[in-house]
């Protein structure tokens, strides 16, 4: 039987392969499932596995791609349950002829993680941590676990494990073994393979084994191919060179390197067998630690004094250029004078001790200019550029697409100066350009390119460039990939790193263990070609016409496939929520806001990849291409991934290359309801502005009608709102009507005053008008005058008609505030925006909407939230003092456009204490309350906002600046939550009138502009 399989599959390939031979720009699908109809392994494997199959487009489109410039199409995707699942899904794709690869989180920069026939998703169940043993300081765990669930379950006993790779927080340990990762730890703590004892494995072939030191569990002849071999085996890898990942690690199986088994399959990237459990070594971690930061003139110079701080002992050397940091934006968080810089972190049992280490570093390196940064909070910061460096190097300082195709080679520590200067050549030489990081200490770089990759002429550069470094790093004694495998991007140029005799012995090793060739075909042997299956090349090449602007999307901006192609898959956006083990996101990459992360309650709340922003991002790249996702914006598959999209932005601030997939969103609905029946919430709550208004005169009367259950009911079932929601109440009387009474009446009072516009949002104007006028009643206090425009309750920013996807009426409802607000704008005054989200929409959707209107850029760039009016137009008031602690949760949409520093600042100066969390309150505007969403909606305030509000204390102050944080806290805890201008106003009604003055009362209030 067995003879019989692999016959078939055999047979399969060779077809496969002159197929593609023959037939230039043959469908590799197609290829793929010459063995049998998709539909017929299918269903057999529904009949053998427990787990999920599915071979529906959404399925496949989701793991065409990893984080790599590569795709291929799988036939379709197992999520097994337990190993018994993963053997008898082998058994079926043997049986059929059809290749597999195994996937964990779907980061690998190689192309590792693509795959023809069938992708086994190992994340969905089998994430077990099996047992801690802290005296042994061993884990077993399966594939799918997480690596920070692992660190977190080692964490009470002052244990960890040592590799971490920069996506610790969503990469799996199945993937770190099959890449053998390494991390920023690794001078200390070595590679994933340095840190594995024993593996369990299946192989194509059905064979379960258990892998260790020595050769039991070895396939037939491997010994014998081994013992034949010694010479080229000892004498053909690189030596002083800790970062070689790239082939089979053949030379772990010589006698003198302790024949191990474990060893020289971790890094087989999938194309030996899959894991099914690992036990692995867990290490001390250091309880504190303290940061060296060096700076030196150029990335050079920083590499050449990298290797002369190991002896120090330090547990880790990662180095950076300014181009980095000038491409994030942050203005360099402080950092010491240089072009380049040198993270060295230490360690020690207290404080003191990891200082002290850090100093004496400091001490002894030639650096421009150096300091110890001791507080977490500090290293945090620093440590989330480089973290975040795999997304924002994917954007050179002008705003062009940079891409991974020459990723994470290593040369011996010694030789990395003099590479990096050989290297800088080379990509002048080509009229490239990249941003080079990495493992400074380990000789390890990382670089994004700039290729290329979308013409044919771009295409065959890559190649050339690829062929000469790779003859670079093999000149410094170096390996072609120092972290990441070799994949799809360097398998083919792997003789010139080993030469041909050596290579050959990698595939003879490959066909021991999988003599059909089904396992991870394309990949370390008999490899594809490296300018073959590019992501961009089934992308539309004439531009794709769409409503928003995307102003730095592409040359000129207004590119939708560039948008989509933000997306690198770097996964940030898939860390776990509550009971995941993951934690939460560290924090903005990149973003507006410092506090905590927002991205992506929808993944939180589901765990399911198509809830993730990759996930919706690499529909909408399927849909672009119209091979798996072939309805285009009709697609339902693109429709049901992003219905649980929460348009949170959160993405657009965490997200390290600013994918904001609230705009896609809004995009895609725009184009996928034009013409046709929309959902009945669409025209319910995405036209509240437009119901609300003659609602108005009725509030009464409506609000006792929402209280008798069927009618509520009735009202809730033809507007599409979840029946366990409860109708918000409408105010006795909107807010600009007292607002224009009041300013009016106060006129004269603030004629000389420094002057703001109170934009009258709805949710303000109908909902909650106490907000209004407690911001009022702030500005007042502070001596600034507060200006009411024109026909308050006909302006509106167009929010719930953005993120329902009616952008035609948005910008009809945009145009018409800009003419109402024109007058304000030319006189130059803050327009000032209780509502976080309309002030978000205002910020970024209107100018993206209405870029050809000159006035929609100026409205954007006066908008500000309550906290920064305060700032700006009175720095010298001061607050009255609550000294109180609070909770609550920062408005998604502020976290991720506007950002909470002046917030923050204002909280203190009223003795507010205490952080806010992060994530999103599920609610969402019109999110929550749509039928069928309340579950996730649930999830999502669960995840961090309501467990933050029960764990503060009785005398806590609950802020939430957006209508939606307050209903969902009212209505899923009965917790009372106010905006900060009705804490600080109801503050100022106890004071006498001198107190919250500004200070030196001699002095007026600013002039207003």
């Amino acid at each position: 039987m067995a003879e019989r399989d692999t016959r078939n599959l055999r047979d399969a390939r060779n077809a496969r392969e002159a197929t593609a031979r023959a037939a230039d720009g043959a469908s590799a699908t197609d290829a793929a499932t010459d063995a049998a109809p998709a539909t017929e392994v299918a269903a057999a494997l529904t009949a053998a596995v427990r787990g999920e199959v599915d071979f529906g487009a959404a399925a496949r489109a989701l793991t065409t791609m990893d984080a790599s410039n590569y795709r291929r199409v799988p036939v379709g995707v197992v999520a097994p349950r337990d190993a018994a699942d993963v053997a008898a899904a082998l058994a079926v794709c043997r049986t059929y002829g059809v290749p597999v690869v195994p996937r964990g989180a779907g980061t690998s920069i190689a192309g590792n993680a693509t795959g023809l026939g069938v992708v086994l998703d190992l994340t969905r169940h089998l994430r077990s941590i099996v047992s801690v043993d802290p005296e042994a300081r061993t884990a077993v765990v399966q594939p799918g676990v997480v690596l920070d669930t692992l660190r977190e379950a080692a964490r009470p006993y002052g244990l960890t494990f040592g590799p971490d790779p920069s996506t610790h927080s969503r990469c799996t340990l199945g993937g770190m073994i099959g890449n053998n990762s390494c991390g920023a730890h690794s001078v200390a703590w070595g590679t994933t393979a340095d840190n594995v004892h024993e593996l369990s494995v299946i192989t194509y072939g059905g064979d379960t084994s258990r892998l260790g030191k020595g050769w039991d569990g070895a396939p037939a002849g491997a010994r014998e191919l081994v013992e034949s071999h010694l010479a080229p085996l000892r004498t053909g890898f690189p030596a002083g060179l800790p970062r070689r990942i790239s082939g089979y690690a053949l030379d772990a199986l010589l006698p003198e390197a302790g024949t191990d088994l474990a060893r020289a399959f971790c890094g087989s990237e999938g194309t030996l067998g899959v894991v099914t459990e690992a036990t692995v070594r867990l290490v001390e971690s250091p309880p504190a630690r303290a940061l060296a930061v060096l700076g030196y003139p150029d990335e050079s110079a920083a590499a050449e004094a990298a290797a002369g701080l190991l002896p120090y002992g330090p547990l880790t050397v990662e180095g950076m250029s300014e181009d980095l940091v000038r491409v994030r934006g942050d203005g360099g968080h402080g950092l010491p004078r240089g072009g380049a810089w040198l993270f060295v972190e230490t360690g020690g049992t207290t404080p003191g001790e990891a200082r002290a280490a850090a100093t004496a570093i400091l001490r002894a390196a030639d650096a421009l200019e150096g300091t110890v940064v001791a507080d977490p909070a500090g290293q945090r910061a620093l440590w989330r550029v480089r973290e975040d460096a795999a997304g924002t190097a994917t954007r050179m300082p002008d705003g062009t697409e940079a891409w991974p195709g020459w990723e994470d080679c290593a040369v011996p520590p010694a030789r990395l100066g003099a590479y990096l200067r050989d290297f800088r050549a080379l990509l002048a030489e080509h009229g490239l350009r990249g941003t080079p990081y990495g493992h400074f200490g380990d000789g390890c770089i990382y670089v994004r390119i700039d290729f290329d990759l979308l013409s044919d002429d771009g295409v065959r550069r890559f190649r050339r460039f690829s062929e000469e470094v790779a003859s670079l790093v093999v000149a410094h004694g170096g390996s072609l990939s120092g972290e990441h495998g070799d994949g799809l991007a360097r398998s083919e140029l792997l003789p010139k790193m080993y030469g041909d005799e050596l290579v050959g012995l990698f595939g003879r090793f490959k066909d021991l263990w999988d003599p059909a060739g089904g396992m991870n075909p394309g990949v370390l042997a008999r490899p594809a070609r490296l300018d073959e299956n590019l992501r961009f090349a089934v992308l539309p090449r004439d531009r794709v016409e769409v409503a928003f602007g995307y102003p730095h999307d592409g040359p000129g901006g207004g590119d939708f496939s560039a948008a989509v192609r933000r997306c690198v898959g770097v996964a940030k956006c898939r860390v776990g929520g509550p009971g995941s083990g993951a934690g939460a996101v560290a924090g903005a990459g990149g973003g507006a806001s410092s506090g905590p992360g927002v991205m992506c309650p929808s993944f939180r709340a589901t765990g399911e990849e198509q809830h993730s922003t990759r996930g919706r991002a690499r529909l909408l790249h399927e849909m672009l291409a119209g091979e798996v996702v072939t309805d285009g914006w009709r697609s339902t598959e693109v429709r049901d991934a992003l219905d649980l999209c929460l348009s949170c932005k959160g993405c657009r601030s965490d997200c390290p290359v600013g994918v904001d997939m609230a705009t896609y969103k809004a995009e895609f609905l725009h184009h996928h309801y034009a013409g046709r029946l929309r959902p009945a919430a669409h025209y319910a709550m995405g036209m509240l502005p437009r119901w609300l208004r003659p609602a108005a005169p009725f509030a009464r009367v409506l609000n006792a009608a929402a209280r008798v259950p069927p009618l509520a009911s009735l009202a809730k079932r033809l507007g599409g709102i979840a029946p366990e929601r409860t109708i918000p109440r409408l105010a006795p009387e909107p807010f600009g009507r007292w607002l224009g009474r009041h300013v009016k009446a106060r006129t004269e009072v603030f004629a000389r005053s420094r002057s703001a516009v109170l934009w009258p949002d709805t949710f303000t104007e109908y909902l909650t008008p106490s907000v209004g006028r407690a911001a009022v009643r702030v500005f007042e206090a502070a001596g600034i005058g507060v200006v009411a425009p024109p026909r308050a309750g006909r302006i509106c920013c167009g929010l719930t008609y953005v993120s329902t996807g009616q952008l035609d009426r948005a910008r009809t409802v945009m145009r018409r505030a800009l003419d109402l607000m024109e007058p304000l704008l030319d006189a130059g005054l803050p327009v000032v925006v209780l509502e976080p989200s309309c002030a978000g929409a205002l910020a970024t959707d209107l100018p993206e909407l209405l870029g050809d209107d000159p006035r929609a850029a100026r409205l954007a760039a006066s908008v500000r939230t309550f906290a920064q009016a305060l700032e700006e137009c009175a720095p010298r008031w001061r607050p009255p003092r609550l000294d109180r602690p609070v909770t609550g949760q920062t408005h998604c949409h502020q976290h991720a456009v506007l950002g909470d520093e002046a917030d923050r600042r204002l909280r203190a100066r009223a003795g507010l204490t205490g952080e806010l969390s992060g994530g999103c309150c599920g609610l969402a505007g019109n999110f929550g309350f749509e039928r069928g969403h309340y579950d996730v909606s649930v999830a999502c305030a669960e995840d961090q906002l309501l467990p933050s509000v029960r764990a503060a204390g009785k005398g806590a102050e609950i802020l939430a600046d957006g209508f939606s944080c307050r209903t969902q806290l009212a209505q899923l805890g009965g917790h009372r939550a106010r905006h900060l201008a009705e804490v600080l106003a109801e503050a100022l009604q106890r004071e006498p009138e001198s107190e919250g003055a500004p200070e030196g009362s001699t002095e007026r209030p600013a002039e207003g502009r």
